[in-house]
Protein backbone atom coordinates (compact mmCIF):
# COMPACT_ATOMS: atom_id res chain seq x y z
CA UNK A 1 0.00 0.00 0.00
CA UNK A 2 3.03 2.39 0.00
CA UNK A 3 3.39 2.57 -3.47
CA UNK A 4 -0.36 3.95 -3.12
CA UNK A 5 0.41 6.67 -0.77
CA UNK A 6 3.00 7.97 -2.73
CA UNK A 7 0.64 9.73 -4.57
CA UNK A 8 -0.65 11.97 -1.76
CA UNK A 9 3.42 13.77 -2.04
CA UNK A 10 4.97 15.73 0.76
CA UNK A 11 4.92 19.48 1.75
CA UNK A 12 6.86 22.32 0.68
CA UNK A 13 8.96 21.03 3.62
CA UNK A 14 9.80 17.47 2.97
CA UNK A 15 6.71 16.31 5.27
CA UNK A 16 4.45 13.83 5.28
CA UNK A 17 0.79 15.69 4.65
CA UNK A 18 -1.13 16.10 7.82
CA UNK A 19 -3.26 13.55 7.44
CA UNK A 20 -0.50 10.91 8.41
CA UNK A 21 0.35 13.30 11.67
CA UNK A 22 -2.53 14.72 12.97
CA UNK A 23 -4.90 12.43 15.49
CA UNK A 24 -7.51 10.96 13.96
CA UNK A 25 -9.65 8.01 13.81
CA UNK A 26 -9.48 4.51 14.68
CA UNK A 27 -10.88 3.23 11.44
CA UNK A 28 -8.37 2.32 9.14
CA UNK A 29 -10.93 2.62 6.16
CA UNK A 30 -11.52 5.89 7.48
CA UNK A 31 -8.11 6.76 7.28
CA UNK A 32 -7.66 5.48 3.81
CA UNK A 33 -10.44 7.51 2.64
CA UNK A 34 -8.65 10.75 3.54
CA UNK A 35 -5.30 9.75 2.65
CA UNK A 36 -5.64 7.57 -0.56
CA UNK A 37 -9.48 6.98 -1.31
CA UNK A 38 -8.69 5.37 -4.84
CA UNK A 39 -7.08 2.74 -3.08
CA UNK A 40 -10.39 1.35 -1.52
CA UNK A 41 -11.73 -1.00 -3.65
CA UNK A 42 -15.35 0.67 -3.77
CA UNK A 43 -14.13 3.92 -5.00
CA UNK A 44 -12.17 3.26 -8.15
CA UNK A 45 -14.21 4.31 -11.21
CA UNK A 46 -15.54 1.55 -13.12
CA UNK A 47 -16.78 1.59 -16.92
CA UNK A 48 -20.12 1.60 -17.68
CA UNK A 49 -22.05 -1.39 -18.24
CA UNK A 50 -21.71 -5.19 -16.34
CA UNK A 51 -18.26 -6.75 -15.81
CA UNK A 52 -20.52 -10.00 -14.07
CA UNK A 53 -19.24 -12.31 -16.61
CA UNK A 54 -15.62 -10.89 -16.64
CA UNK A 55 -14.37 -11.62 -13.77
CA UNK A 56 -13.93 -15.08 -11.19
CA UNK A 57 -16.84 -15.48 -8.96
CA UNK A 58 -16.58 -17.65 -6.18
CA UNK A 59 -19.14 -19.83 -3.73
CA UNK A 60 -20.11 -21.51 -1.21
CA UNK A 61 -19.98 -20.66 2.34
CA UNK A 62 -21.91 -22.24 5.00
CA UNK A 63 -21.25 -22.05 8.55
CA UNK A 64 -22.90 -23.18 11.62
CA UNK A 65 -22.56 -23.06 15.58
CA UNK A 66 -22.14 -25.36 18.08
CA UNK A 67 -21.03 -25.74 21.93
CA UNK A 68 -18.73 -23.25 22.31
CA UNK A 69 -17.75 -21.82 19.09
CA UNK A 70 -18.12 -21.97 15.01
CA UNK A 71 -17.05 -23.61 12.30
CA UNK A 72 -17.46 -22.19 8.37
CA UNK A 73 -15.91 -24.03 5.37
CA UNK A 74 -16.22 -22.92 2.07
CA UNK A 75 -16.04 -24.83 -1.03
CA UNK A 76 -12.39 -24.57 -3.58
CA UNK A 77 -14.19 -23.66 -7.15
CA UNK A 78 -14.36 -20.27 -8.41
CA UNK A 79 -16.06 -20.14 -11.84
CA UNK A 80 -16.16 -17.60 -14.76
CA UNK A 81 -19.63 -18.21 -16.98
CA UNK A 82 -19.83 -21.41 -17.42
CA UNK A 83 -16.25 -22.00 -17.01
CA UNK A 84 -14.13 -23.36 -14.09
CA UNK A 85 -11.77 -20.31 -13.79
CA UNK A 86 -10.26 -21.64 -10.37
CA UNK A 87 -10.37 -25.03 -8.73
CA UNK A 88 -8.69 -24.75 -5.42
CA UNK A 89 -9.00 -21.26 -4.49
CA UNK A 90 -9.55 -20.05 -0.71
CA UNK A 91 -12.43 -18.95 0.27
CA UNK A 92 -12.43 -18.52 4.00
CA UNK A 93 -10.28 -16.31 6.33
CA UNK A 94 -8.89 -15.63 9.56
CA UNK A 95 -10.33 -11.85 10.28
CA UNK A 96 -8.51 -11.98 13.81
CA UNK A 97 -7.65 -14.17 16.47
CA UNK A 98 -11.45 -15.17 17.32
CA UNK A 99 -13.21 -14.58 13.81
CA UNK A 100 -13.28 -15.74 10.49
CA UNK A 101 -14.85 -14.37 7.22
CA UNK A 102 -16.03 -16.61 4.07
CA UNK A 103 -16.15 -14.78 0.96
CA UNK A 104 -18.76 -14.92 -1.88
CA UNK A 105 -19.10 -12.95 -5.07
CA UNK A 106 -16.67 -11.79 -7.22
CA UNK A 107 -13.33 -13.07 -5.94
CA UNK A 108 -10.51 -10.54 -6.85
CA UNK A 109 -12.77 -7.32 -4.99
CA UNK A 110 -13.62 -10.20 -2.20
CA UNK A 111 -10.12 -10.69 -1.20
CA UNK A 112 -9.48 -7.25 -1.50
CA UNK A 113 -11.86 -6.64 0.81
CA UNK A 114 -10.94 -9.14 3.37
CA UNK A 115 -7.36 -8.20 3.30
CA UNK A 116 -8.15 -4.43 3.92
CA UNK A 117 -11.26 -5.74 6.71
CA UNK A 118 -8.09 -7.51 8.69
CA UNK A 119 -6.03 -4.86 8.72
CA UNK A 120 -8.94 -2.63 10.02
CA UNK A 121 -9.36 -5.21 13.26
CA UNK A 122 -5.30 -4.80 13.76
CA UNK A 123 -5.46 -0.75 13.43
CA UNK A 124 -8.07 -0.53 16.25
CA UNK A 125 -6.44 -2.66 18.41
CA UNK A 126 -3.06 -1.05 17.56
CA UNK A 127 -5.15 2.33 17.88
CA UNK A 128 -7.29 2.07 21.24
CA UNK A 129 -5.06 -0.86 23.22
CA UNK A 130 -8.29 -3.80 22.88
CA UNK A 131 -10.01 -5.62 20.62
CA UNK A 132 -13.15 -4.94 18.82
CA UNK A 133 -16.31 -6.49 20.16
CA UNK A 134 -17.57 -8.80 17.81
CA UNK A 135 -20.49 -6.74 17.05
CA UNK A 136 -18.39 -3.98 16.02
CA UNK A 137 -16.19 -6.07 13.87
CA UNK A 138 -19.46 -6.77 12.17
CA UNK A 139 -20.26 -3.34 11.64
CA UNK A 140 -17.26 -2.14 10.01
CA UNK A 141 -17.40 -5.16 7.50
CA UNK A 142 -21.09 -4.13 6.84
CA UNK A 143 -19.88 -0.48 5.78
CA UNK A 144 -17.19 -1.72 4.04
CA UNK A 145 -19.37 -3.66 2.03
CA UNK A 146 -21.83 -0.72 1.33
CA UNK A 147 -18.87 1.49 0.19
CA UNK A 148 -18.65 -1.40 -2.80
CA UNK A 149 -22.36 -0.32 -3.81
CA UNK A 150 -21.57 1.36 -6.84
CA UNK A 151 -19.27 -1.90 -8.20
CA UNK A 152 -22.11 -3.89 -7.00
CA UNK A 153 -24.60 -2.32 -9.65
CA UNK A 154 -22.29 -3.14 -12.18
CA UNK A 155 -22.27 -7.04 -11.66
CA UNK A 156 -19.31 -7.10 -9.16
CA UNK A 157 -20.89 -7.78 -5.77
CA UNK A 158 -19.41 -9.21 -2.84
CA UNK A 159 -21.72 -10.69 -0.50
CA UNK A 160 -19.22 -12.40 2.84
CA UNK A 161 -20.29 -14.33 5.87
CA UNK A 162 -18.80 -13.59 9.33
CA UNK A 163 -18.83 -15.48 12.62
CA UNK A 164 -16.66 -16.06 15.41
CA UNK A 165 -16.13 -16.12 19.23
CA UNK A 166 -17.51 -13.74 21.41
CA UNK A 167 -15.05 -12.71 23.91
CA UNK A 168 -18.23 -10.97 26.27
CA UNK A 169 -20.72 -14.11 26.43
CA UNK A 170 -21.88 -14.38 29.54
CA UNK A 171 -22.66 -18.55 29.11
CA UNK A 172 -19.32 -20.15 26.88
CA UNK A 173 -21.62 -22.53 25.46
CA UNK A 174 -23.79 -19.81 23.36
CA UNK A 175 -20.74 -17.35 22.26
CA UNK A 176 -20.33 -18.74 18.72
CA UNK A 177 -22.21 -16.36 16.70
CA UNK A 178 -22.72 -15.96 12.84
CA UNK A 179 -23.78 -12.72 10.60
CA UNK A 180 -24.79 -12.38 7.28
CA UNK A 181 -24.95 -9.06 4.79
CA UNK A 182 -26.60 -8.13 1.50
CA UNK A 183 -24.95 -6.13 -1.01
CA UNK A 184 -26.35 -2.82 0.73
CA UNK A 185 -24.47 -3.26 3.48
CA UNK A 186 -27.26 -5.01 5.64
CA UNK A 187 -26.30 -6.81 8.75
CA UNK A 188 -28.10 -9.98 10.06
CA UNK A 189 -27.53 -12.21 12.87
CA UNK A 190 -27.62 -15.64 12.53
CA UNK A 191 -29.70 -18.19 14.57
CA UNK A 192 -27.31 -21.79 14.82
CA UNK A 193 -26.46 -21.94 10.89
CA UNK A 194 -26.71 -19.89 7.47
CA UNK A 195 -24.91 -20.15 4.37
CA UNK A 196 -24.33 -18.09 1.25
CA UNK A 197 -23.54 -17.89 -2.40
CA UNK A 198 -25.17 -20.03 -5.46
CA UNK A 199 -25.16 -22.96 -3.95
CA UNK A 200 -26.53 -21.36 -0.57
CA UNK A 201 -30.29 -22.37 -1.12
CA UNK A 202 -29.08 -26.63 -1.20
CA UNK A 203 -26.48 -26.12 1.72
CA UNK A 204 -29.24 -24.15 3.77
CA UNK A 205 -31.39 -27.37 2.95
CA UNK A 206 -29.14 -29.81 4.57
CA UNK A 207 -28.27 -27.71 6.95
CA UNK A 208 -31.46 -27.32 8.61
CA UNK A 209 -32.08 -31.26 8.22
CA UNK A 210 -28.92 -31.87 10.12
CA UNK A 211 -28.10 -29.68 12.61
CA UNK A 212 -28.50 -30.55 16.05
CA UNK A 213 -27.95 -27.84 18.91
CA UNK A 214 -25.33 -28.73 21.29
CA UNK A 215 -23.28 -30.74 18.67
CA UNK A 216 -19.55 -31.20 18.78
CA UNK A 217 -16.79 -29.38 16.97
CA UNK A 218 -16.45 -32.84 14.94
CA UNK A 219 -20.05 -33.19 14.38
CA UNK A 220 -20.35 -29.60 13.25
CA UNK A 221 -17.10 -30.38 10.54
CA UNK A 222 -19.18 -33.02 9.38
CA UNK A 223 -22.31 -31.15 9.40
CA UNK A 224 -20.56 -28.22 7.08
CA UNK A 225 -18.96 -30.86 4.72
CA UNK A 226 -22.25 -32.44 4.17
CA UNK A 227 -23.90 -29.53 3.30
CA UNK A 228 -21.56 -28.51 0.54
CA UNK A 229 -21.63 -32.09 -0.63
CA UNK A 230 -25.25 -31.28 -1.19
CA UNK A 231 -24.60 -28.00 -2.86
CA UNK A 232 -22.25 -29.05 -5.25
CA UNK A 233 -24.57 -31.92 -6.35
CA UNK A 234 -27.02 -29.28 -7.48
CA UNK A 235 -24.90 -26.23 -7.71
CA UNK A 236 -22.59 -26.21 -10.95
CA UNK A 237 -20.65 -23.26 -9.38
CA UNK A 238 -19.66 -25.35 -6.61
CA UNK A 239 -17.06 -28.09 -5.97
CA UNK A 240 -17.43 -31.12 -4.06
CA UNK A 241 -14.14 -32.84 -2.59
CA UNK A 242 -11.35 -33.48 -5.46
CA UNK A 243 -10.26 -37.03 -3.97
CA UNK A 244 -7.87 -37.50 -6.94
CA UNK A 245 -6.03 -34.20 -6.26
CA UNK A 246 -6.61 -34.13 -2.80
CA UNK A 247 -8.46 -30.96 -2.58
CA UNK A 248 -10.64 -30.08 0.23
CA UNK A 249 -12.91 -27.78 1.16
CA UNK A 250 -11.44 -24.83 3.62
CA UNK A 251 -12.84 -25.23 7.14
CA UNK A 252 -12.32 -22.93 9.77
CA UNK A 253 -13.15 -23.90 13.80
CA UNK A 254 -13.82 -20.63 16.44
CA UNK A 255 -13.47 -21.45 20.04
CA UNK A 256 -12.05 -20.57 23.05
CA UNK A 257 -8.78 -21.31 21.93
CA UNK A 258 -9.35 -19.14 18.88
CA UNK A 259 -9.12 -19.60 15.05
CA UNK A 260 -7.62 -23.16 13.82
CA UNK A 261 -7.74 -23.98 10.48
CA UNK A 262 -8.53 -28.31 10.40
CA UNK A 263 -5.86 -29.51 8.27
CA UNK A 264 -6.23 -31.65 5.01
CA UNK A 265 -4.52 -34.96 6.92
CA UNK A 266 -7.70 -34.54 9.49
CA UNK A 267 -9.91 -33.48 6.76
CA UNK A 268 -8.73 -37.26 4.54
CA UNK A 269 -10.83 -39.00 7.37
CA UNK A 270 -14.09 -36.98 7.31
CA UNK A 271 -14.25 -36.40 3.73
CA UNK A 272 -14.03 -39.87 3.22
CA UNK A 273 -16.81 -41.15 5.25
CA UNK A 274 -18.92 -38.46 3.85
CA UNK A 275 -18.38 -40.15 0.24
CA UNK A 276 -18.63 -43.18 1.44
CA UNK A 277 -22.00 -42.63 2.90
CA UNK A 278 -22.68 -41.42 -0.13
CA UNK A 279 -22.10 -44.03 -2.02
CA UNK A 280 -24.53 -46.14 0.09
CA UNK A 281 -27.19 -43.61 -0.33
CA UNK A 282 -26.32 -40.67 -2.75
CA UNK A 283 -29.24 -38.04 -0.97
CA UNK A 284 -27.73 -38.92 2.14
Amino acid sequence: MAAGFASTGTGASGRLPAVFTTAGTSSFTEFLSQAAPEMLPGRRPLPSGSGADLAPHGTTIVTATFDGGVVMAGDRRATMGNIVANRDIEKVFEADAYSVVGIAGTAGIAIEMVRLFRVELEHYEKIEGMRLSLDGKANRLATMIRGNLGAAMQGLAVVPLFAGFDLDATDVSEAGRLFSFDVTGGKYEEQQYTAVGSGSLFAKSALKKRYRPGASAEDTVRLCLEALYDAADDDTATGGPDLTRRIYPVVMVVDPTGVRRVSDEELDEVVGAVVAGRMVNPGG
